[in-house]
């Protein structure tokens, strides 16, 4: 299938193996630009006014004018899957940043910036919705900025990595031993049939699917509760799962080599993918 990506700046798409990426960009070089992505299902996109409305959010935070409104961005992703004919599951990967210019410090003068965004196919997980995952705890060490969706990852690839390393999925990242968000995912703990999570402040990245998350308690009558947990909690914890645009309602089923709960996805983690897949009208599902 041919992959365009799409230069909405120059208001064309072009196909990947045409794209030339500029050395003095500032994306590449001070990691200036903000991103998103947006969940595919069956061709169709998922939460993508939320996934916009955030974009323009983290736009304004880092004082980044954007050439299109959200109405015209929105036309030009539907365009993009078009393009492609992208009829199954897959993602959406948009960047966006302050353009290519001599390396400066200082915000360019009258340079256009670059966005570009590309589709691919991203099945659902599963074998890993269905049975859980195993993850480790990191200390939190990225910056106090962490709800805008920039392009310095450093930190999250770090702890994503020693996650793996250690045959883990995620890392759950703490502040002195405040529970703060994973390396790329929020992540909640359920206690006595109440979900407890960081709030929304500018300390976690404010997930599109965490705000659906919040929705699906409500109308489940679960309490909905952002208030930080703490690293000695999680043992205790009935529950744990975490959230995010590619791995959905994730259980989390052992940290750090121990087991939560009984070692399996939870009542509570599954009553939230029911809700999960019927907002999203998936056409079928493996989850009991």
């Amino acid at each position: 299938m041919a992959i365009y990506p799409i230069m909405m700046s120059q208001s064309k798409f072009i196909h990947r193996d045409s794209l030339n990426y500029p050395y003095e960009e500032r994306g590449l070089q001070f990691g200036d630009g903000i991103y998103e992505v947006i969940r595919i299902y069956n061709g169709e996109y998922y939460l993508l006014k939320e996934h916009v409305d955030r974009l323009f959010r983290s736009a304004e935070a880092i004082k980044l004018i954007l050439p299109f409104t959200k109405k015209k961005l929105i036309s030009l992703l539907q365009t993009l899957i078009e393009k492609n004919k992208m009829t199954v599951d897959g993602k959406v990967y948009l960047q966006i940043t302050r353009g290519s210019s001599p390396r400066e410090h200082e915000f360019p003068v009258e340079t256009p910036v670059n966005t570009y965004a590309y589709t691919q196919n991203l099945p659902r997980k599963h074998h890993l919705l269905e049975n859980g995952v195993s993850t480790i705890t990191q200390r939190d060490i990225r910056w106090e900025n962490c709800y805008i969706k920039s392009l310095n990852l450093l930190p999250n690839v770090l702890a994503k990595q020693e996650a793996k390393e250690q045959g883990c999925y995620e890392a759950i990242l703490h502040k002195n031993g405040l529970i703060t968000e994973c390396s790329s995912a929020n992540v909640y703990l359920v206690k006595s049939n109440k979900i407890y999570t960081f709030p929304a402040t500018k300390r976690i990245l404010h997930g599109c699917v965490r705000m659906r998350v919040k929705k699906f308690t409500a109308d489940l009558n679960i309490p909905f509760i952002e208030e930080g947990f703490n690293l000695e909690d999680i043992p205790a914890a009935d529950e744990l799962f975490l959230s995010s645009t590619t791995s959905e309602i994730m259980p989390i089923i052992q940290v750090d080599g121990k087991q939560i709960g009984d070692g399996k996805p939870g009542k509570i983690s599954k009553q939230l993918q029911e809700a999960y897949e019927k907002d999203a009208k998936l056409i079928s599902s493996t989850i009991n």
